[in-house]
């Protein structure tokens, strides 16, 4: 294990537990709002040390969480838990029904659950961040920028999604070290864990446009070795090998990425459209809450909704559009302005980043980073303007873009935060660029460093340019005000308000 990567574990450690332990204050501090949030009956009675865990990470368990540890739970019972996708219910549950089983005698399923919540959640943020930070190394070439980004992640302003019961800290352990992979060239490896992604998060299915590109950008590059060393014949034939190869690596990776997603909406198709469940075998209080909201469960019984009947019957379309009201342009209201500026930040240094790449490299986003005739991919320029960011610049843009026109847009923050490293990539190059404190020649104060040095010169563990600066933070510049003003605001704040049933992003 690297220094770098021990730094950053280490602050990533104490950033879980601190948010662990906030959550808890805040829940037990702040009175519930009484949201319109699923809340679905407890049909288990509760055992002995049940109530303590409640009180301890009841916090973890609001909003959307609940659909999780329901699914956990009962499984897929109420249609619209069809919008929540079955990778980590099943981590859970795992997890309730492995490791915590010696707590069955005190815990219910659910409070297991929690505690799974909580230990499941911390290990996959460990592992994310150790993902961001190998995939930083490889694509920006440049370890100062790399750790800062690391860094950055660990109080990152989606925090209290990363913590609570959601999928995301699972989906961006995935997806960065599914990336790193590819980036690596082990194709194969890649594909496998962006494929188990697209089991945690629909929009793993997105991935797919950086198996369509980094291989293409290896074929090509491999066509121009072989025009200038092979002749005749053979050359032909190595076109024509580099082309198959392409086309068949694209063709098996994006059938691999995208089959969890087509096999989940079979799965729905048959739970609702020829089910073999009735209401009978279904707990009363259950079955009552459903009459009560509305909520449809699978009835053998009864008449198949009317999705099943569409050429292509999606049920995670059908449940977007009628529980969630997701579609174009759908959330542009006067009413959601409170929306769209909790979202603000976060597009800002979408914008920021896509803005910045492309005035520093013109002609390579008009050639979309395929060919270059000046520099080599092989040894880019380090740095965030290097010809290896520009697919996640463009990974980025589509999220921001589709997120902004087709989603709620408060959600942009979890969604992008654990997708795409580009906004932490941003935030450390502006901080870099802008922060005379974090510049070796020109600081004037030693202690805010991204390393300490002993008398003999020998290098020592990485200090923490993020810790070394807060006590500074009225003398630095507007630009770390900005950033660190964003990431931690939103980081304390979602645990407050999230936590307590209160609307946040």
């Amino acid at each position: 294990m690297t220094m770098d990567v021990r730094a950053v574990l280490e602050f990533a450690t104490a950033t879980r537990g601190l948010s662990l332990l906030l959550q808890a204050v805040f829940n037990a501090v702040i009175p519930d709002h009484d949201a319109d949030a699923f809340r679905p009956p407890r049909t288990e009675e509760p055992l002995y040390l049940d109530s303590s865990v409640e009180w301890l990470l009841g916090g973890l368990s609001h909003w959307d969480a609940e659909h999780f540890l329901f699914i956990a739970e009962r499984g897929y019972l109420y249609e619209h838990n069809f919008a929540f996708f079955p990778l980590f219910p099943i981590i859970l549950r795992g997890l309730a029904e492995t490791l915590l089983w010696p707590l069955s005698s005190w815990l219910s399923v659910r409070g297991r659950l929690l505690v799974a919540v909580a230990l499941g959640n911390t290990a996959l943020f460990l592992l994310s961040v150790v993902a961001l930070y190998a995939l930083s190394r490889t694509v920006l070439q440049d370890r100062r920028l790399a750790l800062l980004s690391s860094l950055l992640y660990c109080i990152t302003p989606a925090n209290v999604f990363m913590t609570a019961g959601y999928s995301e800290s699972l989906f961006a352990a995935l997806t960065f070290g599914g990336l790193f992979l590819l980036e690596k060239g082990f194709t194969f490896r890649a594909c496998l864990a962006l494929s188990i992604a697209t089991a945690a998060r629909s929009n793993g299915l997105v991935n797919i446009g950086f198996l369509l590109y980094l291989p293409s950008l290896h074929a090509i590059t491999q066509i121009r070795v072989y025009r200038t060393t092979t002749k005749g014949h053979s050359k032909v034939f190595h076109y024509i090998w580099a082309i198959i190869r392409l086309l068949l690596t694209s063709l098996l990776g994006t059938a691999i990425i995208a089959l969890p997603f087509c096999a989940f909406q079979y799965y729905g198709y048959r739970t609702f459209c020829t089910p073999s469940v009735s209401l009978e075998q279904i707990p009363p209080a259950l079955v009552s809450l459903a009459e009560l909201k509305g909520y449809r469960v699978p009835d053998e019984n009864g008449p198949p909704p009317l999705w099943c009947m569409r050429p292509l019957p999606l049920l995670y379309s059908h449940i977007q559009d009628v529980y969630w009201d997701v579609g174009f342009l759908r959330y542009f209201e006067l009413r959601q302005i409170p929306n769209f500026i909790l979202a603000l930040p976060m597009a800002t240094l979408g914008i920021m980043a896509a803005y910045a790449y492309f005035l520093a490299n013109p002609e390579l986003c008009f050639r979309l980073g395929l060919w270059d005739t000046g520099a080599h991919f092989d040894k880019p320029t380090p740095g965030m303007f290097n010809p290896r960011v520009f697919v996640y610049i463009v990974h980025s843009t589509v999220l921001l873009v589709f997120g902004t026109l087709c989603m709620h847009v408060q959600v942009l923050t979890r969604f992008m935060a654990s997708s795409t490293p580009v906004p932490f990539w941003i935030s450390a190059h502006l901080l870099l660029l802008n922060e005379p404190l974090l510049h070796r020649r020109k600081t004037s104060n030693p202690n805010v460093q991204l390393h300490t040095h002993s008398s003999n010169g020998c290098q020592h563990t990485p200090q923490n340019p993020i810790i070394a600066l807060l006590p500074y933070f009225k003398s630095c510049s507007s630009t770390t005000q900005g950033i660190l003003g964003y990431f931690l605001s939103y980081w304390v704040l979602g645990l407050a308000l999230h936590c307590n049933f209160l609307p946040w992003t």
